[in-house]
């Protein structure tokens, strides 16, 4: 089944206070857009990717991509204002005979390529899954008063994470039925049509570089995976 990716890496950082895309930030020496492009190169089971980024620096882009001999970007395209309005574009580049898409935040660098892998395979079963991992802490929900109004039972809430899968007619039907709001995931969307979203249990080092302290923490455990493989 062909499978196509969608790396979103648009965000501009704003808690990092950056000048450019978070994406091009260097993390142990290597933008960190490219933690994930790579292993997306290396699967077998994905056969091209599209990236969504800003329009004023998709040839930066192109040029790290050609560096690094990257060989299965389709296509880089401009973004939106919006995560949902940047996926949506991406969205439309995506191949008409393509089975299953792949939607991944590039600011996540410690994707693997078994949970990749598992992720596509699911989604063949399934039709939508994400990536999660259990909630750790104990959380509550409290009003703008800051009054706790209750306690949220753990055992039932997952940390969202990406990749998000789904075959490519339920991804494509939830964007074009998007209701109000700003969907934060595409996942969401998903749910809104009615479709059950498979969870396949993540790794808590896929964790999203937001901001300073998280660069720091990434750095961590990229070093660590360097020194174990």
């Amino acid at each position: 089944m062909k499978t196509q990716a969608i790396l979103a890496i648009a965000g501009f950082g704003t808690r990092l206070k950056a000048s450019e895309p978070k994406a091009l930030l260097a993390v142990c020496g290597m933008p960190i857009f490219m933690y994930s492009l790579k292993v997306f190169e290396n699967s077998g089971l994905i056969d091209s990717v599209v990236i969504v980024t800003q329009e004023r620096f998709i040839d930066k882009f192109n040029e790290i991509i050609a560096e690094h001999g990257i060989k299965k970007v389709k296509k880089i395209v401009a973004g939106g204002d919006t995560r949902f309005e940047s996926v949506n574009k991406g969205l439309h580049e995506i191949d008409d005979d393509t089975d299953i898409v792949l939607v991944h935040d590039g600011a996540r660098p410690l994707i693997t390529a078994d949970l990749v892998d598992r992720s596509i395979e699911l989604t063949k079963e399934y039709g939508a899954v994400i990536v999660a991992v259990e909630v750790k802490p104990t959380i509550k929900r409290a009003g703008d008063d800051l009054f706790v109004k209750e306690t949220l039972n753990r055992n039932e809430l997952w940390e969202v994470q990406t990749p998000q899968v789904f075959r490519k007619k339920i991804l494509l039907k939830a964007h074009e039925q998007k209701r109000s709001g700003t969907p934060t995931d595409d996942a969401s969307l998903v749910e809104q049509l009615g479709v059950k979203v498979k969870i396949l249990k993540g790794d808590y080092r896929n964790i999203k570089v937001t901001t300073k302290e998280d660069i720091i923490v990434a750095e961590a455990f990229l070093n660590q995976t360097g020194n174990e493989s």
